[in-house]
């Protein structure tokens, strides 16, 4: 048959035409489209399901799509992944059009720009039905609220530990820093035994920003930012003393100076990809759990990392540790089938198999009954799951406070970022960095609220 007469032939069938001819509409964030069939016609639901990430949480991932799809008949999950760059500026350009995806991964200090009021997502409460919320801890469900209102629900929980190149001190003799003191005087240690390119620790500028409030809050007990409400929360001397706690980091040799990590390569240059890291020269650092896989990996066969102790000043009521959700699903208000894409969202996250398909690419999971089949399966390294057992301790015994979303709010990070690097290159005196963080703090804070 031509194509003439074959289109002839479609001509004789106005139902079908129409039909065909309006078989996508394009609606909000949903695809839906009606296919005809002998014997009726097939509703199918197409859910767009966006997050980001590396090549194995994308195939995990899609595995994942697969088995729900599978236990779905007539549900379509198109996705929607890439790396993280560029991620957050798609996103915001989909929340503002209203035409984001139905479910998202985000991060959660993204639903204070998102969800100001909880009103930026779909609220969850509304769906408890069908999510597994029995298998969350409560403070675990508690991290995406907003205004009281369920705006997201975590895949895992992540925290800074301590991490200490084993097999360095012990070739020079030392033991590993147990408390504040023992840290610091550890880099006149390294600098003596070792030489000037030694280090007992390394870390990107942020990294050593969080290590010096972990002091700070430990002694004056209040983080940089009030967690309840927009304004800073330390005092113009706690401040103070969060700068120098950052300035004595460098100054005593401890950790690797700003400058010198921007001549190797990049001042973010990730620990991991670090020659002196990868010999054993700089001997620690200071990092989320979910990143120890990474810290590992590069290691020369003869370097050992170990789970650290962390540093805690005597009568502190905090650990001071950074502990927050790792990565969060939240569901579009948009969607038209908001409770499809809540079933996704709660498969992803309750699901057993569905976490021993994806494993820890999204870290150690948050719900026991996926973290129970990864430790049968014996997939979960034991250096990590220790330094889970410590976090989940800390966490229970009320030692790690949750943060504000601000503090790791896009324009916050970058203030702090710049106030500090004006003290990494001596280009302001520890006072003047101190009432910035304090007064220019509190402005900026209510400027993005």
């Amino acid at each position: 048959m031509n194509i003439d007469s074959w289109f002839s032939r479609l001509l004789g069938y106005p139902r079908l035409f129409l039909t065909l001819v309006m078989a996508v509409v394009l609606t909000g964030s949903v695809l839906t489209w009606s296919l005809p069939r002998t014997g009726g016609d097939d509703n199918i639901t197409v859910l767009r399901f966006a997050w980001w990430g590396g090549a194995a949480r994308h195939q995990a991932t899609l595995k994942a799509i697969a088995l729900f799809e599978e236990r779905n008949p007539g549900v379509k999950v198109k996705a929607e992944y890439m790396g993280f760059t560029g991620y957050l500026e798609r996103t915001t350009t989909q929340i503002a059009g209203r035409a984001e995806p139905d479910l998202m991964q985000i991060n959660w200090a993204w639903m204070a720009m998102f969800s100001k009021r909880g009103t930026g997502f779909a609220n969850l409460d509304d769906y408890a039905h069908l999510i597994k919320l029995k298998q969350f801890d409560p403070a675990d469900v508690d991290m995406g609220r907003v205004n009281g209102k369920l705006n997201a629900l975590t895949a895992s929980y992540t925290a800074r530990v301590m991490l200490w190149n084993e097999s360095a001190y012990k070739r020079l003799g030392l033991p590993l820093p147990k408390t504040w003191d023992e840290l610091f005087a550890t880099g006149e240690a390294f600098r003596k035994l070792k030489g000037e390119n030694a280090y007992p620790l390394d870390g990107e500028l942020y990294d050593m920003i969080l290590l010096s409030q972990a002091y700070v809050h430990q002694k004056y007990g209040t983080p940089y930012i009030d967690p309840a409400q927009p304004r800073v929360a330390m005092s113009e001397a706690a401040a103070l003393e969060w700068v120098r706690t950052y300035k004595r980091l460098i100054g005593e040799h401890v950790a690797t100076p700003l400058p010198l990590r921007a001549s190797l390569g990049g001042a973010e240059k990730p620990t991991e990809q670090q020659p002196d890291w990868v010999v054993g020269n700089w001997a620690g650092n200071y990092t989320w759990d979910s990143l120890i896989g990474l810290r590992e990996s590069t290691l020369d066969k003869d370097q050992k990392l170990v789970l650290g102790d962390f540093p805690t000043l005597p009568g502190a009521v905090t650990s001071g540790m950074f502990g927050r959700p790792t990565i969060m699903y939240a569901v579009s208000r948009h969607s038209k089938h908001p409770e499809m894409a809540v079933r996704l969202m709660d498969f992803l996250l309750t699901d057993p198999e569905a976490g021993r398909i994806m494993g820890k690419t999204r870290g150690i999971p948050a719900v026991a009954s996926q973290r129970a089949v990864l430790e049968a399966d014996k997939v979960l390294p034991e250096l990590e799951l220790r330094a889970n057992a410590q976090i989940r301790a800390q966490r229970q015994a009320g030692r790690v406070p949750m943060p504000s979303p601000l503090f790791e709010h896009a324009r916050m990070q970058k203030f702090m970022r710049e106030v500090f690097e004006t003290v990494a290159y001596g280009k302001a005196s520890d006072e003047e960095a101190a009432k910035r963080l304090v007064d220019d703090g509190n402005a900026l804070l209510h400027r993005i609220k």
